[in-house]
């Protein structure tokens, strides 16, 4: 048995990398991304589409026929759906999921903006959540592409995470309440 178990980032990363120059080459990597994003949204809102790709019991043909029509009826970018048939044929369909998002993160990379992920106790406006962006721009130089969610189960404040940084704003808040009673003592 090999020591990889399954199908590993490098592997996800390498056909992510084949896409993305496959689309740069083809001065098609805004719609490829785009439609890349669609795809991963289907898949995590059809348990249908879910099902035809993981299910080890659905053959080549079924999966090429279901492309096929997902292609035309949402007008999928041909290269895009020839790369997911070359994935289908080589048995590699079951990892679209993983491959996808890896393509859309290389893209990001490739553009130079940095990930970052922002969750709060209180459901913030668009407003905020722009201003939340822009600030992180400004003290991380770079573009900052930022995935929001709300939890409400957060007593208050916001948790920020930018690459591998973490900033939890209700316990940094905490602490300079904490250290200005301090100092005022």
């Amino acid at each position: 048995m090999s020591k990889n178990k399954g199908f590993s980032e490098t592997s996800a990363g390498r056909y992510s990398l084949a896409l993305y120059e496959l689309a740069v080459e083809a001065n098609n990597l805004s719609e490829i991304e785009v439609h890349s994003a669609s795809i991963i949204n289907l898949i995590a809102s059809s348990k249908d589409f879910k099902s035809l790709i993981k299910d080890p019991t659905n053959n080549k043909e079924d999966q090429l026929n279901a492309l096929s029509k997902i292609s035309e009826q949402y007008k999928i970018n041909e290269l895009l759906t020839k790369f997911l048939s070359f994935l289908i044929s080589k048995r590699r369909f079951f990892y679209v999921d993983k491959i996808l998002k890896s393509f859309v993160e290389t893209c990001s990379v490739k553009r130079g903006e940095l990930k970052a992920e922002l969750t709060s106790a209180k459901d913030l406006t668009e407003n905020e959540i722009n201003n939340i962006k822009e600030e992180l721009t400004k003290n991380f130089s770079s573009k900052i592409k930022l995935n929001y969610k709300h939890d409400a189960s957060l007593i208050g404040g916001l948790i920020v995470q930018v690459g591998s940084t973490m900033v939890d704003t209700s316990i940094k808040n905490k602490l300079q309440q904490i250290e200005n009673r301090m100092i005022e003592a």
